[in-house]
């Protein structure tokens, strides 16, 4: 008989094989809780700092992604009740109770608020979409869970091969494309990264270097290689605890440099994916003995059939997010429009931008033109967003267009002066002042009223702290 190992065996076989392999369920879990309690205390600290009413119910307008305009606010104290159940069931997650459902509510209820306002997109919030979606279907709570407790023939200390490497792949993406967006002009001549850090020179031990050059170059150019080559070393054994020392290290001093919330802790989380699956169960007993949370069980493999249909999925899904993050390169749009249209694309730190413009709104039924603040009908994010995301100029012009009023049944007519300063540039005009926005349609490609931007950076020696507006050209 052919054994299993025999080099005759097909290549399709063989990665089902090695895909539904039992590997050590110790790392999994130990993402489980940990991705639980950073959700409590990202829940926590959307009630303590007040964000709940600043994003969702002071706004008079909220941006809508495409295709979810129907989703809107509960009204009265629902929100708050809202978050306090998403609180609720990220706790459930991190004890494995009714894991499933938790998993699966979890997601709904986190989708709802980032579908809420597009002008709250954070990368981070994108990625605890994607983790929570994968947790549904990964059996993370065969050990160290209430469930598996209370029912013996959930546990289990091994998991398939696939679901470690499907959450290391979600992950691996989001490294590689990092560094992928990081091989562009500006980051590579050390902007935005030298902007940021003449701020942060209060940095413990090393901020006294952040104005030098060097040190600007070196965190550019390190981030970049961290981004590309860090899943490489991670999954190769003999570099793979250094690897993962200076991948936290990095994240650490992300969450000193910049408020970029929840997003270093669950990178660091994530990252432990890359360990050996038992690494959890090694290091509680270097520091004692550790009970014997489940029984030793068999795995016990699907059908052939249900084996081919769940790597068909995965392949799916893990091919969705390989080419997602192109989509702005996949049409004619040029660096502006790659810069400006970052989302779903794991562009993470590229831009520092400084913003201000005005509205006008004709009426044509009575032969007026009236200049509009956006200060007037947004909050300060809102505004700050509006003029370097091309989709919300569009949004916002249509809303315009329905509420300000008119004398005539002729449509209001909307044209924007916007002006936009990247990375320490000097502003400039990127929505063509000519174009009726009101009769503009939401697109995903380059929209043709969006205007090339041609300002090179400014010379390293210029103090980038200074109001780029403060000159004429910004239009004060």
């Amino acid at each position: 008989m052919q054994s299993e190992a025999s080099p005759k065996e097909p290549l399709l076989t063989r990665w089902r094989r090695e895909a539904f392999a039992p590997v050590d369920i110790a790392s999994l879990v130990f993402f489980r809780i940990a991705f639980g309690l950073l959700m409590v205390w990202e829940a926590w600290w959307y009630y303590g700092n007040g964000w709940i009413a600043a994003y969702w119910l002071k706004p008079r307008f909220l941006f809508k992604f495409y295709g979810f305009s129907w989703v809107q606010p509960w009204p009265g104290e629902g929100l708050y009740l809202h978050w306090a159940l998403l609180g609720l069931l990220a706790f459930f997650l991190a004890i494995g109770l009714l894991y499933r459902w938790s998993a699966l509510l979890f997601f709904l209820s986190f989708c709802y608020f980032f579908l809420l306002d597009e002008t709250w997109y954070q990368n981070h919030d994108y990625l605890i979409v994607l983790f929570s979606f994968l947790l549904i279907f990964i059996p993370a709570h065969g050990a160290v869970s209430v469930d598996a407790w209370f029912n013996p023939k959930l546990r289990s200390q091994t998991a398939p091969a696939w679901t470690l490497w499907l959450f290391r792949a979600q992950f691996g993406l989001v490294y590689f494309y990092g560094g992928i967006a990081k091989i562009a002009p500006d980051w590579l001549r050390g902007e935005p990264m030298r902007m940021r850090m003449s701020y942060r020179t209060d940095f413990p031990l090393i901020g006294r270097f952040f104005r030098e050059e060097w040190a600007v170059y070196a965190m550019s150019y390190g981030g970049l290689l961290l981004d590309l080559f860090i899943v490489p070393f991670l999954l190769w054994r003999r570099t793979r605890l250094a690897a993962f020392v200076v991948a936290a290290i990095f994240h650490l001093m992300n969450a000193r440099l910049f408020a970029i919330g929840v997003f270093p802790w669950l990178a660091i989380a994530a990252t432990t994916l890359f360990l050996s699956p038992s690494w959890p169960r090694r290091v509680l007993l270097f520091f004692g003995r550790v009970p014997s949370w489940v029984a030793p069980t068999t795995a016990i493999l699907p059908s052939r059939r249900r084996q081919g249909a769940v790597l068909g999925l995965v392949a799916i899904y893990l091919t969705v997010q390989f080419l997602l993050p192109l989509r702005p390169f996949l049409g004619p749009g040029g660096d502006e429009w790659v810069y400006m249209e970052h989302r779903f694309c794991w562009r993470m730190m590229l831009r520092d931008p400084s913003v201000q413009g005005f509205f006008y709104v004709t009426d044509p039924n009575a032969g007026r033109t009236v200049q509009v603040n956006p200060g007037r009908f947004l909050t300060p994010m809102q505004r700050v967003r509006i003029n370097w995301q091309p989709d919300m100029v569009v949004q916002f012009a249509h809303y315009l267009a329905e509420t300000m009023p008119r004398r005539g049944p002729e449509p209001l007519q909307v044209e924007a002066r916007l002006f936009a300063s990247f990375n320490g540039r000097k502003p400039e005009l990127f929505v063509d002042p000519n174009t009726d926005l009101a009769k503009q349609e939401r697109t995903w490609l380059r929209p043709s009223w969006l205007r090339p931007m041609h300002e090179p950076l400014p010379p390293p020696g210029k103090d980038l702290s200074e109001d780029p507006f403060a000159s004429p050209l910004g239009g004060k």
